[in-house]
């Protein structure tokens, strides 16, 4: 299935780095947090993608284009350097589709953008790229099929640690309940469409509120939940906490061999 990877977004919480670089070309380890995307779905044999630009969309086209293999895999150097051997390969299989989308376009806009790529799938992925998880995709496309649906997501608890206020009608504070331990959920910005999601997906409107409205009163959206590793990076301190995972080699969304 083609993956569609909405990578134009200004990253305004994440300005320490995005004020350089554009948020999916934030470093986790040796890559930016897009490849540890894609290299996951490549895991599962999703190889063909289709990246939305936006903001600094030069910069992600000049990171593939002079793409260096060497950052992450072993290699052999030999006549002085001259000679370079790479003993393992990335991205050699992957197929990779760049489109300008708009420095202002919202998630649906950025679809639409996008439509000609994937219309004549009859079903395929999509990420906002900002969040890596150890999901099953393979369930999670299984079950997409088998119910028949127009739109999927992964829905996972809300990781903040702001805490729910509950109170009486005086005011009196009966509970404070931290939102990462509530029933609270949120979209986790993994997603499965049908085709038919451009047709309720118009010149303009936004991916998870016009169109998902016409979804749920059409009772064509599934949230399905999912309550394994979820974290996604809009702050300084997520990509700190990323950072220290894979450096620790706990990196629960590498699912790859080294």
């Amino acid at each position: 299935m083609k993956v569609v990877l909405f990578c134009g977004g200004l990253g305004m919480r994440l300005r320490d780095y995005s004020d350089q670089i554009p948020k999916p070309l934030v470093p986790i380890g040796p890559r930016p947090i897009v490849w540890h995307l894609m290299k996951y779905y490549a895991q599962f044999g999703h190889k063909d993608f289709v990246l939305c630009l936006g903001y600094r969309g030069n910069a992600i086209k000049d990171y593939f284009l002079h793409y260096d293999e060497t950052a992450s895999n072993d290699f052999i150097l030999s006549e002085g350097g001259r000679k370079i051997e790479v003993l393992q390969h990335d991205i050699s299989d992957w197929k990779i589709t760049f489109v300008d989308t708009g420095l202002q376009s919202s998630v649906g806009m950025r679809l639409r953008a996008a439509r000609k790529f994937v219309e004549n799938e009859e079903m395929f992925l999509a990420n906002y790229s900002d969040g890596l998880s150890d999901v099953d995709l393979n369930r999670f496309v299984e079950q997409f099929k088998a119910r028949g649906k127009t739109a999927s997501f992964l829905s996972v608890a809300a990781p903040h640690t702001f805490h729910i206020i509950h109170a009486d009608a005086e005011q009196h504070v009966t509970k404070l309940e931290a939102v990462g331990r509530s029933v609270v959920r949120v979209n986790g910005g993994f997603f499965a469409f049908r085709r038919n999601i451009f047709d309720v997906l118009h010149e303009g409107e936004e991916l998870v509120i016009e169109a998902f409205d016409r979804l749920i009163a059409r009772r064509e959206l599934v949230a399905v939940p999912h309550d394994g590793f979820w974290r996604n990076m809009d702050t300084f301190k997520d990509r700190q906490d990323l950072e220290e995972l894979w450096g620790q080699g706990k990196a629960p969304w590498k699912i790859w061999k080294s």
